[in-house]
């Protein structure tokens, strides 16, 4: 590479780690600060996939079970530390809409019961919300994904509404998901 080449990638690289902010502000959406968490949700529009599950309690449950409600599903893992930390928030935002016709379903990619079951008694962890093992990653699968934590947000006729890859925070849940659950079955 030629010096004027290398001054070039010195000068992206510096812009790259000091103005973080100024690269994060050119991607984010208008409106979304990059303090609120390491995800956008992006806007899609398709048929919830056929995902059927067995969560931590033995329950055998369909995404299409669920039809009527909004359904936050959170694939994740316990070795995953933007998952793990992301858990409260999640669970902060279930028990707040619960009411409301809303079902969160995380999905533990590649994890065994016993390992999900550990990692929450080792993070003193109660959550109320649906925990579902996938020992052979069916959920990424269905949704095409690679990379964890990734939420999909199907609404109450079955269509996956939102989607992102990263945390999100309790903020972003609010501002994205909320008005789904506002509008009347």
């Amino acid at each position: 590479m030629s010096a004027r080449g290398k001054a070039l990638l010195g000068v992206v690289a510096g812009l790259l780690l000091v103005g973080g902010g100024i690269a994060a502000a050119v991607l984010l959406p208008r409106g979304v600060a990059p303090s609120e968490g390491s995800a956008v949700p992006i806007a899609v529009d398709f048929p919830a996939p056929d995902l059927r599950l067995t969560t931590l309690n033995g329950r055998n449950i369909a995404l299409r079970d669920f039809r009527g409600q909004v359904v936050l599903v959170n694939n994740w893992a316990t070795w995953c530390p933007p998952c793990r930390d992301e858990m409260p928030t999640l669970e902060a935002y279930y028990r707040a809409h619960a009411g409301e016709g809303l079902v969160l379903l995380a999905v533990a990619a590649h994890e065994s019961p016993a390992e999900i079951r550990a990692f929450l008694k080792n993070r003193h962890l109660h959550l109320s919300f649906l925990i579902a093992p996938d020992p052979q990653e069916q959920a990424m699968t269905a949704f095409h994904q690679t990379h964890l934590p990734a939420s999909y947000v199907v609404d109450r006729d079955g269509t996956v509404r939102l989607m992102w890859v990263g945390a999100i925070s309790g903020k972003m849940l609010e501002r994205d998901v909320t008005p789904l659950l506002e509008k009347n079955p």
